[in-house]
């Protein structure tokens, strides 16, 4: 394997991306287990080509992760602390372990770039879960969904990264009627219902939950969908174009 040419990417800036996904009435978070860590986890991210913009190196590491294309993505914050990384016990384990994986590939002075202080740009992204399939970047030994309520172990300042995406995910989810990425194409009112009541970790009134999101006139009622007697069955939705 080729050198890792830290001179192709803009020294000192890296991204980091909340992968949101919903499964089974649970909100889901994809995961990495790096290569050089054994105990600790991290969120998928990756560096800057000095070609591309700060938009266009999120939708390649997403790309790269999930191997989907034009999905909702949006940056929701800098992370700056001058000791995110400089005086992170993090630091010395990424810094030895890296050295352990290909010498060739990452000599002293790519592993010294890599460990030095970076600022981090956060990213969040909304998928169907069940369009994802995870692919593992270069750092990645695997990637992994957890429920937001099952986060292990993370490095650096990850967990705190994650913690702001949830909070923008919960600003966002009317503001902008973001929450319909996480769905199906088509889906119930009680779905979005119980979309909603994961983000937000608390319940909700069905009969005004439900007129609130009708009156936003933003669905388009379709077929019912069968469950037993025809009449019973609940209508299915989906988002106007």
């Amino acid at each position: 394997m080729n050198k890792f040419e830290t001179e192709e990417y803009i020294s000192h800036l890296s991204i980091d991306c909340v992968i949101f996904g919903y499964k089974e009435k649970e909100l889901m978070v994809l995961i990495s287990k790096p290569k050089y860590s054994k105990e600790y986890w991290a969120l998928p991210g990756g560096y800057i080509f000095k070609t591309e913009s700060i938009d266009k190196a999120a939708g390649r590491i997403l790309k790269e992760r999930t191997d989907l294309e034009n999905i909702y993505l949006e940056q929701f914050r800098v992370f700056g602390d001058e000791n995110r990384v400089m005086n992170s016990e993090y630091k010395d384990i990424m810094k030895t372990e890296l050295q352990k994986l290909d010498e060739q590939r990452f000599d002293a002075a790519a592993v010294e770039w890599l460990t030095s202080r970076f600022v981090c740009i956060g990213y969040y992204a909304l998928v169907d879960i069940y369009k994802v399939n995870p692919k593992n970047g270069e750092f990645d030994e695997y990637l992994e969904w957890r429920t937001i309520k099952n986060i292990p172990q993370m490095m650096y300042d990850h967990r705190d990264i994650l913690t702001s995406a949830l909070e923008a995910l919960r600003q966002n989810l009317d503001q902008k009627l973001i929450g319909f990425n996480l769905l199906p194409e088509t889906f119930t009112m009680r779905e979005v219902q119980e979309l909603y009541e994961v983000v937000y970790d608390r319940p909700f009134a069905i009969n005004n939950f439900q007129k609130r999101i009708l009156d936003l006139n933003v669905l388009e009622r379709l077929e019912k969908k069968f469950t037993g007697a025809q009449n019973k069955a609940p209508y299915l939705y989906r988002f106007k174009k």
